[in-house]
């Protein structure tokens, strides 16, 4: 079950909302129109060239020989517990992280760990101790609700990563009055990438994987647009080592516009299936992360 804590939500879309004015107002700046709730709203003049530029830096390049190679999730690294949340309370505790512990923290069993992927391959990294690990998701210290920790063990979990699927280990908070435990990779990802293209901006990216379909032949993704446009487009690059996408809005709507972000799912269909080809963000230049939980 996806559950997106209030405080973290807010502070997310707000953030998102910012970047999408941004977003609009610097393609425009690129040779895009940009009209406020005029007859025509479409912004994708010079996304093309944008596309191919970053194809050109990240095909053959050190980062996409690392990126595939290393472990580098692309989703969420920690997995709530099955019913999350009972209550607002602890809604409340789990945005705030604020848990207390019951009982003493295990010792590391062992010095490293072994990441699995779905398709084959794995790669053995040091196992963070579980004291790091806990206080990763316990950094709350206020007198609010709190979320109990009754047992911690070492364990696994699955998660999204730049190569596909893998198995992990993971740190198992059991919580109580929760029959699964919440779930913390306890393996860090690699080294950061030195990324080949820089962004069109600072910022956070603009689209959001939310699927793969099962041939590999389309991609699901978030993406955003404003309350006086008819809703984001999505274009498409294909190269022999990336798929590049490009977002736009499209339309225009009579009246007020107003700051309101919109987050519409668009099913990009490919030529050929995805396979390990990097799936790329023009705008960014960065791979596109998964959809947040």
């Amino acid at each position: 079950m996806r559950i997106r804590a209030t405080a973290a939500a807010l502070s997310g879309a707000l953030a998102r909302t910012a970047q999408l004015l941004l977003v609009l107002a610097l393609f425009a700046a690129a040779g895009g129109t940009l009209t406020g709730c005029g007859p025509e709203v479409r912004v994708r003049q010079g996304a093309d060239a944008r596309a191919r530029q970053v194809a050109d830096a990240w095909d053959g390049s050190e980062a996409a020989r690392a990126w595939r190679k290393g472990y580098h999730p692309i989703g969420e690294t920690v997995d709530l517990p099955e019913g999350a949340f009972h209550d607002i309370s602890d809604k409340q505790a789990y945005a705030a992280q604020n848990f207390a512990l019951r009982g003493q923290l295990p010792a590391t069993p062992r010095k490293d760990g072994r990441v699995k992927w779905e398709n084959g391959g794995s790669l053995t990294l040091p196992l963070m101790e579980a004291r790091q690990a806990y206080e990763a998701v316990a950094r709350g210290s206020n007198d609010g609700p709190h979320l109990t920790v009754t047992e911690v063990k070492l364990g696994e979990m699955t998660l999204a990563t730049s190569r596909g699927p893998a198995t992990v280990p993971a740190w198992l908070f059991t919580l109580d009055g929760y029959d699964t435990p919440l779930k913390l990779a306890a393996v860090r990802p690699s080294k950061p990438l030195t990324q080949p293209v820089k962004p069109v901006a600072d910022g956070g990216g603009t689209l959001q994987l939310v699927r793969t379909a099962r041939d590999g032949r389309s991609v699901t993704v978030l993406s955003g647009h404003g309350a006086c446009d008819y809703g984001p487009v999505v274009d498409v690059l294909e190269t022999d080592g990336s798929v590049v996408l490009s977002a736009s809005v499209v339309g225009t709507k009579e009246g007020p516009c107003t700051a309101d972000l919109l987050l519409k799912e668009v099913t990009v269909k490919l030529n050929r299936p995805l396979g390990d080809r990097l799936l790329l963000d023009a705008f960014t230049g960065r791979p596109v992360p998964c959809e947040r939980s």
